[in-house]
């Protein structure tokens, strides 16, 4: 770390709330009518410059992305672009995965069907839940339910804890979950407004699935909180606000230099 009149430059290391809202910009990627998702704008490439607050103190942090951070970078911002379209097979093919991850020995009918309400959908047609946060909220779910299954299933069957008589809709919550992150990194910006961008980016370096194990801790700090709160389901946002909160404090821990760091990492199983 080298000091530079008022500002900060950092070489990066590379080492170890609110709800879901409908898109209302048009995506040139998804004309189909069944396409659903929020449209990010994407930050340009080069030198970029953070301010953040610490200590009292107003400071400039100045890094340059590595390649990799680069390529990394722009294969998430990829996929957040994405819209979830029900029309094509591979959406469709993840929604069956989703399923059959969540619930292994009972048979799907169709991708509109009433089933889907046991998992938290607010209809019969998941797809309709996905505006807002688009298909990677999809991938972030079947993520959670492929690497960590016992705490997907917990959450889920809402096991442990006093639970309340309205509980938060697990599905939709996750598609929440995905979004908050994504303001939360704040990748969309054109100019960087956090540090906690910063260190994601250096946390992307080290592990391409970043992104996705914090929507895991994301999901278990909320439901953690949750419970804490014996909040009920008009709460939600609060306690998605409070999860964030933690989250940002987590990142920003000295010793935290991957996900696998954070202290909430390890309520995973």
């Amino acid at each position: 770390m080298r000091s530079h009149g008022s500002c900060i430059g950092v070489s990066v290391r590379s080492p170890a709330a609110s709800s879901v809202f409908r898109c209302s910009l048009s995506n040139s990627s998804a004309s189909s009518d069944n396409a659903t998702c929020g449209a990010p704008v994407w930050m340009g490439k080069g030198l970029t410059c953070v301010c953040f607050k610490r200590k009292g103190a107003f400071e400039r942090i100045f890094f340059n992305l590595t390649p990799q951070q680069e390529e990394r970078l722009r294969r998430l911002k990829h996929r957040m672009r994405i819209c979830f379209d029900g029309s094509k097979p591979e959406h469709q093919e993840a929604l069956r995965a989703l399923w059959h991850a969540t619930y292994p020995s009972q048979e799907l009918h169709s991708l509109v069907s009433d089933q889907w309400k046991e998992m938290g959908w607010q209809g019969r047609d998941p797809s309709t839940d996905f505006r807002g946060a688009g298909f990677i909220s999809l991938e972030n779910l079947l993520f959670f339910a492929k690497t960590f299954s016992t705490s997907f299933q917990r959450l889920l069957k809402k096991q442990g804890g006093k639970r309340a008589a309205w509980e938060y809709p697990f599905a939709v919550a996750g598609v929440n979950i995905t979004f908050m992150i994504m303001q939360m990194l704040d990748l969309d910006a054109l100019k960087p407004r956090t540090f906690v961008r910063a260190v994601f980016l250096q946390m992307l370096s080290e592990n391409e699935w970043a992104f996705d194990l914090l929507y895991c801790v994301a999901f278990v700090v909320m439901d953690k909180q949750w419970l804490e709160r014996n909040a009920t389901y008009m709460e939600f946002n609060d306690v998605l606000r409070s999860t964030r909160s933690q989250l940002e404090k987590e990142l920003l821990m000295d010793d935290v230099l991957r996900i696998e760091d954070m202290p909430s990492y390890n309520l995973l199983s």
